[in-house]
């Protein structure tokens, strides 16, 4: 004990690890942050690295450790004798505690008896409550009925107030307008009565009361129309709202819209469109843009009251839609009764002009709309909708496909390249009978009497697909006339046996066509669809201009084939060049002096090309020029490539003739030596070659080609010139 109490000894500066300990740490170890209780060792030992060593760093921890061990001891040294002491001072411990728990357990029993009593009391007052609240209900159900039964009597007394005649209420505005607004109040009592049952239904007093509800309703809805006929007979405005304002209280507006749509609408549409075989004398089959003209007149004469009446502002009356479930829907009827073939589109024409005048008629009615949410309204009504889908604008639609696209078919199935007549033809018209087809095809897409607008979408489709057909119809035609080939490509009969010149037709056509597509044709649709969107509008136009450009990607191919018709007829006079051979082999001739005839008949059939009638009238000087230097560069092509072949030939020829002679003058034991100054056959052919190749350039000249620009006329020259003129190309 006096060992543990007497201070520490003092220990030297080198602990038991031989550290050295400092009393005081180096300010970047701050032994507070081991006390923190988000401390992370790792992140604190990461952090310390990067300018503390490992070594330094586990010294001074090392050091901590031994001061904080240090501390802990002194701590103990220091209380310790009140530590041992504090056992010899409890002393009768236990009981002390069997005194404190007798009035412990007493308050415990004290506690658990007020729980129970509070609980029971709790108990009752919940009971008492939902006692309450049952009489309370029952009390709710038992006024409903006592309600329920004081509006059946007072309604059934209403009823009994009504005039029982029509003579009480002729000619006598008074007598009307009082019936009406007693029936208005018999309605709002109806209403009542109709919430009251709502809420009490399944109940034995309701049911028992079901009869004496049933006819008040049939007796109310028998005098509503009564009364309703009647103000409509001698237009009592008066009469006629509240008998509206009924209507709507009992939410029966489809009972008054039947009403007016009988009484009055129908009668009149009877007179403009009779029931077919009813003997009116109307024309079964005929057109509606008159009888909308009279349908209008009466509209506006006859129902503009009534429509004015139900669009007063704040009287409830926008439940009904007299526009749709009374004038359209008798409209639609006498129709479809009248005039059921207007709604065939098998006479396509006569079914647009219609469908026109029929959507005008609708334009007309949403005039009558005081707002544009009643518009909104008047079109998502049955009536409406059912009228719209009598017009099968997508069967219309596929009639007027097979119309247009058959028409252009029939055009493209022809087998030769047909010329429209030239009598009033003007220069920039179109002369092929398969372009004027496409062209009038396409206008017709758009035409007033053809265009849906509500199928726009379907008319641009086949717009494109007409101009695709046209394309593929071309396109196709082309490549097997240069396959050469007829039988295995039927139908394009009229590519095999087109001439250059009939080509020349289609150069100008396909050019009218895409600056009329692009132009005049793309602003007419732009028009008609200016009321679209203009993402909508954007997208039409790179469509056009698509199919425009799908047309001029047409004009290289057909020019090609053009420049290709012109160079076989050149090839067939080229190759008489094979006679020079046959000229100057194994004969003494001398040096050619002027060029071989066939040079001037190379160039004969591009020339009569272009001054041609048809490429004068119908191409443009950029074609032309174009056509001229295209052909130029083939026929040289060819004309080179027949050149160099003879002359490679010929030089073979000559290097097996002199082998065999030379070996023939060693076997008779003659000199060997060769004259070098004896041109060769080889030598004159080149002359005469190179001859026909100025002659050829001199005629490219005339035509405007500068032969020296030709890469083929280049390898030409190389090919036959004298070595003295290697260098330099002159004619």
């Amino acid at each position: 004990m006096q060992d543990l109490q007497s201070p520490p000894p003092l220990r030297s500066p080198t602990d038991i690890f031989g550290d050295p300990t400092d009393p005081n740490p180096p300010q970047w170890l701050n032994p507070n942050l081991f006390q923190s209780p988000n401390f992370d060792p790792e992140n604190y030992i990461s952090d310390l690295r990067t300018f503390v060593p490992l070594e330094t760093l586990r010294t001074e921890l090392q050091s901590h450790f031994t001061s904080l061990q240090r501390d802990l001891i002194d701590l103990i040294n220091r209380d310790y004798v009140d530590f041992v002491s504090l056992s010899t001072k409890l002393i009768d411990v236990d009981s002390s505690i069997v005194r404190m728990r007798a009035p412990l357990l007493e308050i415990r029993e004290k506690i658990e008896d007020l729980r129970n009593a509070v609980e029971k009391s709790l108990s009752d007052l919940q009971n008492r409550l939902k006692q309450r609240a049952n009489a309370g209900e029952a009390r709710e159900v038992l006024e409903l009925l006592l309600d329920t039964f004081h509006v059946v009597s007072k309604v059934e007394k209403l009823i009994k107030e009504l005039p029982r005649g029509q003579s009480d209420l002729n000619n006598d505005d008074n007598v009307r307008e009082t019936q009406s607004m007693l029936l208005e109040r018999i309605a709002s009592e109806m209403n009542r009565l109709k919430f009251y049952i709502r809420n009490a239904k399944d109940m034995p007093f309701i049911e028992n009361m079901e009869k004496r509800v049933t006819n008040a309703s049939l007796l109310l809805d028998t005098s509503l129309r009564c009364c309703l006929v009647d103000g409509l007979e001698y237009r009592d405005e008066n009469a006629i709202y509240n008998c509206l304002r009924a209507y709507a209280a009992i939410d029966n507006t489809k009972n008054a819209e039947e009403t007016f749509g009988e009484t009055v609408v129908g009668p009149l549409i009877e007179k403009v469109i009779p029931e077919k075989g009813s003997g009116g004398g109307g024309v079964v089959g005929g057109e509606l843009e008159e009888d909308y003209v009279k349908i209008k007149k009466y509209i506006e004469d006859d129902c503009k009251f009534l429509l004015d009446i139900s669009s007063i502002e704040n009287s409830g009356l926008h439940v009904s839609s007299f526009l749709a479930n009374s004038i359209l829907k008798e409209v639609h009827s006498a129709i479809q009764k009248g005039k059921p073939v207007v709604f065939s589109p098998g006479r396509p024409t006569v079914f647009l002009k219609n469908y026109k005048a029929s959507l005008d008629f609708l334009a007309h009615l949403e005039g009558y709309c005081p707002s544009r949410s009643e518009v909104v309204k008047f079109r998502s009504e049955a009536a409406y909708i059912d009228f719209m889908k009598q017009w099968n604008v997508g069967v219309y639609f596929s009639l007027r496909f097979q119309e247009i696209a058959g028409a252009l078919d029939s055009a493209l199935s022809v087998a030769g390249l047909a010329p429209v007549g030239s009598d009033q033809r003007k220069p920039q018209d179109l002369i092929l009978k398969q372009s004027t087809s496409l062209l009038e095809c396409l206008k017709s897409c758009w035409r007033d009497d053809v265009l849906v607008l509500s199928c726009s979408d379907k008319f641009l489709r086949l717009s494109l697909q007409l101009v695709a057909r046209f394309s593929n119809w071309l396109s196709a035609g082309l490549a097997a006339r240069k396959a050469g080939n007829a039988g295995s490509n039927p139908g394009f009969e009229w590519a095999i046996s087109a001439s250059s010149d009939d080509l020349v037709y289609v150069v100008h056509d396909l050019n009218r066509l895409v600056e009329e597509i692009c132009g005049d044709y793309l602003e007419q649709i732009l028009e008609l669809l200016k009321s679209c969107p203009v993402e909508v509008c954007d997208f039409v136009k790179q469509s056009i201009l698509q199919g425009g450009k799908s047309l001029k990607g047409l004009l290289p191919i057909v020019m090609s084939a053009i420049i290709e018709t012109i160079v076989e007829k050149s090839v067939e006079d080229l190759r008489q060049l094979k006679g020079i051979t046959a000229t100057y082999r194994m004969t003494n001739k001398p040096l050619p002096v002027r060029h071989s005839p066939y040079v001037t008949g190379v160039l004969r059939p591009l020339k009569e090309f272009l001054d041609g009638e048809r490429a004068a009238t119908c191409l443009t000087n950029e074609i032309r020029n174009e056509l001229l230097q295209g052909a130029a560069l083939e026929i040289t092509r060819r004309y080179n490539d027949l050149a160099s072949e003879l002359v490679n030939m010929s030089r073979r020829t000559e290097s097996s003739l002199q082998k065999l002679r030379l070996g023939a003058q060693r076997r008779a034991g003659a000199s060997s030596d060769v004259s070098d100054h004896n041109l060769s056959d080889t030598d004159k052919i080149c002359m005469q070659l190179f001859l026909d190749i100025q002659e050829y350039a001199r005629s490219l000249s005339l035509l405007g080609v500068d032969a020296a620009s030709i890469p083929p006329y280049q390898s030409l020259w190389q090919c036959v010139a004298p070595a003295e003129r290697q260098n330099t190309i002159s004619f």
